[in-house]
């Protein structure tokens, strides 16, 4: 989870990363390794515990994205469940969390003509008009419950949406591999789930024939076909 504080005087916003214990999986030392510190554990903000969270707070110029991930222990990855956005690694099928800052411009202060700064007016700005506001034209894509396909429990379905796969759509276009990768990056824990039929599944709920998802859960034993 990501909390932003602009500076109101420098171009620099602190930024509150927060992973979940339940992330965490009973981790020792969470570290946050990125673009900003050249992904080093050894530059790495540490993390720390809380009652429900790991937590810290990073100073990082405004206008800018950045590239992250939480290390855990030195050996586990794991993204950010409520990142800005999510974008391939180098290494295939794994994605990194991505903060996005915006650009905080400068208050402008007013000048007299030599040179030196004016004192505030005191007169009152005369009220804007009211504007009717444009209805959006963009459609915001509600996440699907992607429990409902037979082999992804709330842990995984997590480590999905983490990886920008969040409706059943994304699901059906997603090739094995890159499932597979998105698992392996998780840890030993879920090295071991088959998601070869998780894309024919997520098809059939995509259209909401679900008489004939019932019918290919009826031949799958945890996801994978006996």
């Amino acid at each position: 989870m990501l909390k932003k504080t602009y500076s109101k005087t420098k171009p620099v916003c602190k930024v509150t990363f927060t992973l979940p214990l339940e992330a965490a999986k009973g981790a020792k030392d969470v570290r946050i390794l990125g673009e900003f510190n050249d992904w080093s554990w050894e530059n790495g903000y540490r993390m720390k515990a809380g009652k429900a969270a790991f937590s810290t707070n990073v100073e990082l110029e405004a206008g800018k994205a950045y590239q992250f991930r939480y290390l855990i222990d030195n050996h586990i990855w794991e993204n950010d469940w409520a990142a800005d956005s999510y974008v391939g690694s180098p290494y295939h099928g794994i994605t990194n969390s991505v903060v996005v800052l915006e650009a905080k411009a400068a208050k402008p202060v007013a000048k007299k003509s030599n040179g030196k700064a004016a004192p505030a007016s005191k007169a009152k700005p005369k009220a804007a008009k009211p504007v009717a506001a444009k209805k959006a034209t963009a459609k915001t894509v509600a996440a699907d419950k992607l429990t409902k396909i037979e082999g992804i429990g709330p842990k995984i379905e997590g480590l999905l949406k983490a990886a920008g796969i969040t409706t059943f759509a994304e699901l059906s276009k997603a090739k094995k591999a890159t499932l597979k990768g998105i698992l392996n990056a998780a840890g030993k824990r879920y090295q071991m789930h088959d998601p070869s039929t998780w894309a024919e599944q997520a098809k059939l709920a995509a259209k909401a024939e679900w008489t004939k998802l019932a019918k290919l859960q009826d031949e799958l034993k945890g996801g994978k076909r006996a």
